[in-house]
């Protein structure tokens, strides 16, 4: 009987001895906080290391003002959150935006139903829809923005998050940022974003009308000449005239037309008469009316080989 009792006894201690265990090892006895990790906490910049915050570098509309147009499909509340945004960035950056009819540089269309990928429902879209490459800038000449529900915030995030991608502005890292790739309410601008934006938009928007490429011939007392013209500038240039010196004295002169931004034309030239024999040199000029970005690249001078 007592070795009964005793072996009872046993298979009780070790039975309340493992349960005691289990509950040290996995049972939280205390509440477990879960905090940001150091290097976002407080901190609301797009980025926290440096890296580029803009899809391509330097990228911006031709002007600091951007048109746009609005979709009438979008209800009001969209149509107000995408206002609210565009009233944000005016308040915090050097940007004007002003509506039109046709010919807008930023669409803003919506749609009612809710687009989803694998892991969340996506809000909306944005993003340039034309971009072209000059020498300094990448120049978006379109672009759009698609919001796919309104925004459940104070502010107008949704809006604001795809109206910077539609600016050029990528996705970042940093989820107290308002261009995380996750929408949340706590979300800011930070400054490093307006700071970009004013710099970028501090280049006045010109032309700048620079040569690519000239090579010349001389024949006797007649030149051949090509000379390519490029815009790389942030705006269509003006009608401006190619000058052809030979040894300081001009030879001809001939008027281009306006070349649109990040455009070029080639000229030809066939038999150019000079009045001089033995030319050392030649010099095409640009001769533009107007102020560019760089007028230092507006000539360029050949001299014949010894």
């Amino acid at each position: 009987m007592k070795e009964l009792i005793f072996g009872i006894l046993s298979f009780l201690f070790i039975v309340s001895a493992s349960a005691l265990l289990f509950l040290y090892w996995f049972a939280p006895f205390n509440d477990v906080e879960f905090i940001t990790k150091p290097e976002f906490r407080n901190n609301y910049n797009f980025s926290l290391n440096g890296t580029t915050i803009q899809f391509y570098e330097n990228l911006r509309y031709p002007s600091e003002r951007i048109s746009y147009k609005i979709d009438d499909i979008c209800n009001l509340q969209k149509k107000a959150d995408a206002e609210n945004a565009i009233e944000i960035l005016e308040n915090l950056t050097i940007l004007d935006f002003y509506p039109v009819i046709t010919n807008e540089e930023i669409f803003i269309t919506c749609e009612n139903k809710i687009k989803t990928d694998e892991r969340f429902f996506v809000a909306g879209e944005g993003g340039p829809t034309n971009i072209t490459k000059t020498e300094n800038f990448n120049v978006i000449l379109h672009g759009g923005v698609l919001l796919l529900r309104k925004s459940e915030c104070e502010r107008p995030n949704i809006a604001l998050h795809e109206l910077l991608h539609a600016i050029g502005f990528d996705h970042s890292t940093n989820p107290n940022n308002i261009m995380y790739n996750i929408s949340k309410c706590s979300q800011v601008l930070g400054d490093d974003i307006p700071e970009t934006i004013n710099k970028i938009y501090s280049v006045e928007s010109k032309a700048d009308l620079s040569f690519e490429n000239v090579s010349a011939a001389i024949k006797g007392r007649y030149i051949d000449l090509n000379a390519t013209i490029r815009n790389n500038g942030l705006k269509i240039s003006d009608n401006a005239k190619i000058m052809i010196f030979a040894d300081d004295k001009l030879q001809k002169e001939v008027e281009i037309e306006p070349i649109q931004i990040g455009y070029g034309i080639t000229l030809t030239f066939k038999n150019i008469f000079v009045s001089d024999f033995n030319v050392k040199e030649i010099k095409v000029a640009i001769n533009s009316s107007v102020e560019e970005l760089d007028k230092n690249n507006n000539q360029i001078i050949l001299e014949t080989k010894k």
